[in-house]
């Protein structure tokens, strides 16, 4: 009894088989899918050494690999074109050498997009938002923080009058609290040891305070949480402008070395991302969020998280950013795992 294919199906593998034709054969000047798009496979090469290794980018002119590092996540669009590039050009080699940026990518990153574990009991959710010095609305943001239910709650750019209007707004819920300049932290735990952290690189003025440190006494342990505000960067003709920022993190890195107590939960606005160099001597000493991207600034279309979560001797789980407030930053949530 004879079998009957349906038009469709013969019609599905027409195209296919025809596709596979036409990426196989030759183009106008002969040359086979294997030897068109040589150019294309330069740039997914290029795209996959920058992705795998971003440090051998120098940063000794215009801190051009900071740069780089600001931005690497979004270099997974390159491959998106790359690969759109390749099915046009019938490149069977460029869509080989596409594997490499991909592999590259899901090595760095890939592990964000994975879903965070279930709490834990002894888990702490904290909260990190720079509120900025122009909030007109700090009432509201105050609210929009403590309505996530976090243990603790830190906040940059804090100045008069709103400073006083976040103590208000909090104070049912977090009623410790403490604040060093233009920082501040907010907790539903004890406070104790509370101090100025000096954070300041050569050539900042002596009203210039940024930094802070506090032991939290939770039900579980002592922690020591910092709370800072590094420099801002810009970003110009001449490249990246980051020696203050990368000064002061070195400062910070320091005290958080010299921490005696074991665990340490660092919260602030670090004008850089975890992959950024100038960071390095905190990402070398602390542990960075495993799960999620939560792009903070800027709040209109965040394109990098500069607001970080960082810890030691403790996880940092799942870290994702809040709805916009009347910053010009997104605050960030996250979880810590004290294990």
């Amino acid at each position: 009894m004879g079998e009957t294919v349906g038009r469709g199906a013969v019609s599905s593998v027409g195209a296919a088989g025809l596709w596979w034709v036409r990426l196989a054969g030759r183009d106008v000047r002969g040359r086979w899918a294997w030897g068109r798009g040589r150019v294309l496979t330069v740039f997914a090469v290029l795209v996959a050494g920058l992705l795998g290794f971003p440090r051998a980018v120098p940063n000794s002119v215009g801190r051009v690999g900071s740069l780089l590092e600001v931005f690497l996540p979004w270099l997974g669009l390159a491959v998106v074109v790359l690969f759109g590039l390749a099915l046009l050009r019938r490149s069977a080699v460029a869509l080989v050498a596409l594997l490499l940026p991909v592999a590259a990518w899901t090595y760095h990153f890939g592990g964000l997009l994975l879903p965070g574990a279930e709490p834990g009991a002894r888990d702490l959710v904290v909260v990190q938002h720079n509120v900025s010095d122009e909030n007109t609305d700090p009432a509201d943001t105050a609210r929009a923080l403590a309505d996530v239910g976090p243990d603790l709650i830190a906040m940059e750019e804090l100045v008069l009058p709103g400073l006083s209007v976040y103590a208000k707004t909090l104070a049912p819920d977090y009623p410790y609290h403490v604040v060093r300049g233009t920082v501040g932290l907010w907790s539903k735990h004890p406070l104790s040891d509370t101090r100025w952290v000096d954070i300041r690189p050569d050539g900042i003025t002596e009203g210039w305070s940024r930094g802070l440190r506090a032991v939290v006494r939770t039900p579980h342990r002592e922690i020591a949480v910092y709370v800072a505000h590094l420099p801002s960067v810009r970003v110009g003709a001449s490249g990246l402008a980051s020696s203050w920022r990368d000064e002061s993190a070195d400062l910070l890195g320091r005290a958080v070395a010299a921490e005696r107590l074991r665990t340490v939960i660092l919260l602030g606005d670090l004008n850089g991302t975890v992959e950024d160099r100038g960071l390095a001597p905190l990402t070398s000493r602390m542990n960075v969020a495993q799960r999620g991207f939560a792009f903070s600034y800027p709040a209109g279309f965040p394109l990098a998280r500069i607001d970080q979560v960082m810890a030691r001797s403790a996880t940092v789980g799942h870290i994702r950013t809040l709805p916009a407030t009347g910053s010009d930053h997104l605050p960030v949530a996250a979880r810590i795992i004290l294990g």
